[in-house]
């Protein structure tokens, strides 16, 4: 949707909510945007937002930072009015017009950010837009009283962290520094070894990916239970689920990556008398490099899903799967949104260190033209 298309329902929405009540007052009457200051503030700014880009075309600057600052005024209002008391939900269809016509001025000014050359352009944006989705979150989750045991609010998520900080630190300690990183790192680099030596043996590759197939077919459900009764409750066997989880991933790029050499390539190694081991760490193996980045990419999401979901079959008293199921046999939601919240911080971290060391070591490939 271009900023155009877009021009007029973000004039017409906040025009709309000021006939429209923004919430209930403890004694049951209805108050609309004019009553309260900060809902006011934040409807005339959507509006002049709106409107001063439709009368006259600004600098992208000036236009996207009228915009951000009109979309934060608008944010403020739903807070502000729960902290005076009044009932939102159903009873201020004005405020939910009202911010539906900030989106859209907010929408514009991504549109502009995004749009420009700026360094780090693309992290200002993708952090925008992730603010943007938790205000959503704890508006919708404390605007319509959403009860804390189907939905707690960001707000009380972060509310509990620092209070169970030992607790979280603990299961983290369990699950991603003893289970995840050792089950990550041997299943990794076993594939890599065996995918090296059925390079050089083709019958090994022959045999082995069918079977990485039929392996790669078992649901974790099943494996969880088996490695618990080999390797005992504590975190070898939550490592033993994740090499088996990692193993064949990194097998099959591994071999994929290994073939990616072409013909004329492979003939001017043959012409400088190279062998083979020559051969793979001369050209092979950093052709292969993407492919790798790949692989390690996938096991680590792989890898920190297998070890929180083998905790479900056994674990000692602490780990993120522990955690999420006994917190959620308490019914102490806040706890297990926490562990959940700081799973994904820990793989997305993994995630963006990867990416970074694949952009660092690849940049020359032809693959990352364009990144």
């Amino acid at each position: 949707m271009t900023g155009r298309t877009m021009l007029k329902p973000s004039v017409l929405l906040p025009l709309a909510s000021l006939v429209m009540p923004f919430g209930l007052t403890a004694s049951e009457k209805v108050i609309f945007a004019f009553r309260d200051p900060v809902p006011l503030a934040g409807l005339l700014t959507v509006l002049v937002a709106a409107i001063a880009v439709r009368l006259r075309p600004l600098p992208p600057w000036v236009d996207a930072g009228i915009s951000l600052a009109a979309a934060v005024l608008a944010a403020a209002a739903p807070f502000h009015l729960l902290d005076q008391g009044y009932t939102l939900g159903t009873h201020a269809p004005g405020l939910w017009v009202m911010l539906a016509g900030a989106a859209l001025v907010f929408w514009r000014a991504l549109g502009i950010l995004s749009a420009g050359s700026w360094p780090g352009r693309k992290a200002v944006v993708a952090g925008l837009f992730g603010l943007a989705l938790v205000f959503v979150w704890e508006a919708g989750v404390r605007g319509f009283a959403v009860p804390r045991v189907l939905l707690p609010a960001p707000s009380a998520i972060l509310a509990v962290m620092g209070p169970q900080s030992e607790l979280l630190w603990a299961d983290f300690q369990q699950t991603v520094l003893k289970a995840v990183l050792r089950g990550y790192l041997m299943g990794c680099l076993a594939g890599f070894v065996v995918a090296v030596i059925a390079d050089r043996v083709p019958f090994l590759a022959r045999g082995l990916l069918p079977f990485g197939n039929l392996v790669s077919a078992i649901p974790i459900v099943g494996i969880a239970p088996i490695m618990v009764m080999w390797f005992g409750f504590d975190w070898p066997s939550k490592a033993a689920v994740v090499v088996v989880m990692t193993f064949f991933p990194m097998l099959i790029n591994t071999l994929a990556g290994l073939a990616a050499s072409d013909r004329l390539q492979m003939d001017l190694m043959r012409s400088y008398a190279a062998g083979y081991w020559r051969t793979l760490v001369t050209l092979r193996l950093p052709n292969a490099l993407p492919f790798l980045f790949n692989a390690l990419k996938i096991n680590a999401t792989l890898a920190l899903i297998g070890a929180i979901v083998a905790e479900f079959f056994g674990t000692p008293v602490v780990g993120m799967g522990f955690r999420i199921s006994t917190e959620v046999s308490r019914m102490n939601l806040d706890i297990v949104w926490a562990t959940i919240l700081v799973a994904a911080v820990t793989g997305s971290v993994i995630y963006g260190a990867l990416t970074l060391a694949e952009r660092a070591l690849t940049a020359w490939h032809p693959s990352a033209r364009g990144r």
